[in-house]
């Protein structure tokens, strides 16, 4: 569901125990914040210092040893003894090992999965204004999942969260507004968060929020209507992979909308779209390209669909 990067800035560190590298652990997901409480200063501590700091009770020290044992760099992965050092760590008060001993409970990894015992550890995160605890807090309270099923318990630890710039608050508070779960429905306000999350200086925006702010100006809620403003924002997120952005994407090529109409485009986006969904989802998308295809001759389906395998050789995550 999530993973928690290394947080603590280590440019400085080397050697064969290179494992103090910002190493992903647990499972894909959104990259966070650097720890604001790790002085940058602190950083050309030698391997074998941080060891000895671990040791010695250094809450820092044991966080990232627990992170060198997850990510499995420069020592054998071992997720229980990540699980260990979090644990040093977190007993301390230390925010970002509470955040990670959060996720291994709630994921199972290196302990036996425990969705209660995971909120527990977000929520003292959360409560020291992390802002990662506080949006996983809220996902708890979204998804029933260690905590009651509570919409609008869930947006308030969203908008905390969102406040402090984390794109995953700010997306999920945006759908929060747009369908009105847990907040009055306010597509102004949706399109405010989204926004936030979508457009991100120096940051790659969330796809979900780029799609679903493409949606709001397509149909004029919140926004004036403005196709031409629906397919940038389709486009941006369609390119980098979400297959919901794609599909509407080919839609609005199909019947040009905001774009000239191209049935090779819009051919291609939908298969693209089509290729990474499934159930009711894919024979949907499925639907619309044989109906696209209809429509075209067979030297525009093959360029159509050079151009999608063209996407997805470059696109190969």
């Amino acid at each position: 569901m999530r993973s928690f990067l290394c947080r603590v800035p280590l440019t400085n560190c080397c050697s064969l125990f290179v494992f103090f590298a910002c190493a992903e652990i647990l499972a894909p997901g959104p990259a966070f914040a650097w720890d604001d409480q790790a002085p940058r200063e602190r950083t050309k501590e030698s391997p074998q210092d941080v060891v000895r700091a671990a040791n010695n009770g250094d809450a820092r020290a044991q966080y990232m040893l627990g992170q060198a044992y997850a990510g499995g760099e420069g020592a054998q992965q071992d997720l229980a003894e990540a699980v260990r050092w979090y644990s040093k760590a977190a007993d301390q008060g230390y925010a970002v090992a509470q955040v990670a001993l959060g996720a291994a409970y709630e994921l199972g990894h290196g302990v036996p999965k425990d969705f209660a015992e995971s909120v527990r550890w977000y929520r003292k995160a959360a409560d020291q204004g992390d802002a990662d605890a506080q949006f996983a807090f809220g996902e708890a309270y979204d998804l029933g999942e260690g905590a009651p099923k509570d919409y609008a318990e869930a947006s308030r630890w969203y908008r905390k969260a969102a406040e402090q710039g984390n794109p995953m608050a700010q997306t999920y508070l945006g759908l929060a507004f747009e369908f009105g779960k847990g907040v009055p429905q306010d597509f102004a306000e949706a399109v405010r968060w989204y926004r936030e999350a979508a457009d991100k200086p120096n940051l790659i925006g969330d796809t979900t929020a780029q799609s679903h702010l493409g949606g709001l100006y397509h149909q004029g809620k919140g926004v004036p209507q403005d196709f031409t403003e629906a397919a940038r924002w389709f486009r941006i997120a369609a390119e980098r992979g979400n297959a919901g952005a794609q599909y509407r994407l080919g839609l609005l090529y199909e019947l040009g909308e905001g774009v000239p109409q191209d049935y090779v485009q819009a051919h291609r986006w939908v298969n693209l779209a089509a290729s990474r969904v499934s159930g009711d989802e894919h024979k949907e998308y499925v639907d619309m390209r044989d109906y696209i295809a209809g429509k075209m001759s067979a030297e525009q389906l093959a360029e159509a669909q050079r151009l999608a395998r063209e996407w997805s050789t470059g696109n190969t995550k």
